[in-house]
């Protein structure tokens, strides 16, 4: 068996290496957090059952709630292509961080990846944006758990402080060190999630008509199989759509983290499948019966009872969003300034101030976030334009090409020239939602101030219904 130490060891090797490479057993030196002792943490601990969990909590939790508004905005039959084609694009964008990992063992983040492509400007540009990303999303994360609050305790306090008890509870919660010990509580928080937005689907489904439709007279939904949106409408929602699947930048970390990372595809199939079943089975049901009349986040969709029950179970949930939105960045800032050095795996006072100071950072700075732009609708459009489209597109397909490019000098086979075609159209979509979503977003959130005057920074104002 091959003994791999080092990035150089991996560059140049065939397929069957490559296998080989693959079925190495796991020994107590890693690439990436280099030797592992029992005195300190264990940072591969993860199984495939694990890693299929963390891989649907990061992405099932925020963006499926927002899924039911943006078939309103498209129609159903377009809502629902799209969102095919964003699951395709970003399922072969996951498959390629799995490929790219076992590949070059030494890259932990997307920075890595960068470093490699593109130098040190590609790693400080990937990184950049990758703590950007997180950090907003996090932050999205502690409005959703404030709205969440909001609606169980009917408003009983201020919206800013419940922001702030979001932004405490995940920076406790995110400074457990290890996704192994973090995925019990996923298990958790995907099981409540999902109940939350199940109930909701049901209850609109035998209840008579939504909460906010007209209360009297006969009522039928007015859902519309096309629609006939604006340009920055429809650009806007399929944003939407893509920070529902916005999770590939997590996956570095959890393929990292992973026991065995052979068995990753097979983590990714199951995730990918079953998100895709969940969003499309929550959009179409719930946009089906509640119409234009669907809320965002859409569990406020079956009215003021079942809103409080739903956000009831929600609220582990939500909490376990944030936690993990929070821990993703903080180790990976946390990772990148402890590399090399024993105190990255140790207890020692260096390894723990460094990690409740990074995870502080993070959720401070997501906080900060949250209670300066509570529109959830437009916050979650603008990451999923701003942000998510390039970490979830751009540099999946440059990966494919830094791998595969030599390999068209030697033999221009159909599929190479195949798969080239497919990187380039992955990074020219990817860069065109990111610029078109982008102005869309701030349209969107422009014409809400306009139309209602938003909601305000650090206000007590509800935005369970904010779009």
């Amino acid at each position: 068996m091959m003994d791999i130490k080092n990035e150089k060891d991996l560059e140049g090797l065939d397929p069957s290496q490559s296998r080989e490479i693959q079925n190495s057993h796991i020994n107590n030196h890693d690439d990436v957090f280099g030797e592992i002792t029992e005195s300190g943490p264990n940072y591969r601990n993860v199984g495939w059952a694990g890693t299929v969990i963390l891989m649907m909590k990061s992405q099932i939790g925020l963006g499926v709630l927002s899924i039911p508004s943006t078939f309103d905005t498209l129609g159903l039959v377009p809502g629902v292509i799209c969102l095919i084609v964003v699951a395709v694009i970003t399922t072969w964008s996951d498959y390629m961080v799995g490929v790219f990992k076992l590949n070059h063992r030494s890259v932990y983040g997307i920075d890595d990846a960068g470093y490699l492509m593109f130098g040190v400007i590609g790693r400080e540009v990937f990184g950049f944006v990758f703590c950007l990303y997180w950090i907003f999303v996090a932050g999205s994360g502690m409005l959703g758990l404030s709205i969440a609050l909001n609606s169980v305790s009917s408003h009983a306090t201020c919206t800013a402080v419940y922001v702030a008890v979001a932004a405490v509870a995940g920076i406790i919660f995110a400074s457990i060190r290890t996704l192994g010990k973090i995925s019990w509580l996923a298990w958790i928080g995907l099981t409540c999630i999902l109940a939350a937005i199940f109930i909701v689907t049901i209850a609109v489904g035998v209840q008579d008509r939504p909460a906010s439709a007209p209360q009297e007279g006969i009522w039928v939904s007015d859902y519309k199989i096309v629609a006939s949106p604006k340009f920055s409408e429809a650009i806007s929602a399929v944003s939407s759509i893509i920070f529902a699947y916005a999770g590939t930048p997590a996956f570095f970390s959890i393929v990292s983290e992973m026991r065995d990372p052979k068995y990753y595809t097979r983590s990714l199939i199951i995730c990918q499948s079953s998100v895709t079943a969940v969003y499309v089975t929550i959009g179409v049901v719930v946009y089906y019966y509640c119409g234009s009349y669907v809320a965002s986040p859409a569990l406020g969709s079956a009215g003021d009872t079942m809103k409080k029950v739903s956000y009831g179970f929600a609220i582990p949930g939500l909490l376990v969003t944030v936690m993990l939105f929070v821990h993703l960045p903080a180790k990976f800032v946390f990772v990148r300034a402890l590399r090399g050095s024993k105190h990255l795996t140790s207890n020692s006072m260096v390894h723990w101030g460094s990690w409740i100071g990074c995870t502080a950072a993070v959720g401070i700075i997501s906080y900060v976030i949250a209670s300066a732009i509570p529109v959830f609708d437009s916050l979650v459009s603008l990451i999923g334009a701003l942000l998510g489209t390039f970490m979830c597109f751009q540099p999946m397909g440059c990966m494919w090409l830094y791998d595969n490019w030599g390999k068209g000098k030697v033999d221009r086979s159909p599929r190479w020239m195949f798969m080239v075609s497919w990187s380039v159209f992955v990074i020219v979509i990817g860069s065109f939602m990111m610029v078109a979503g982008t102005y869309g977003s701030v349209v969107s959130i422009m014409d809400s101030y306009k139309a209602n005057g938003g909601s305000a920074a650090w206000s007590c104002a509800d935005n369970s219904n904010s779009s």
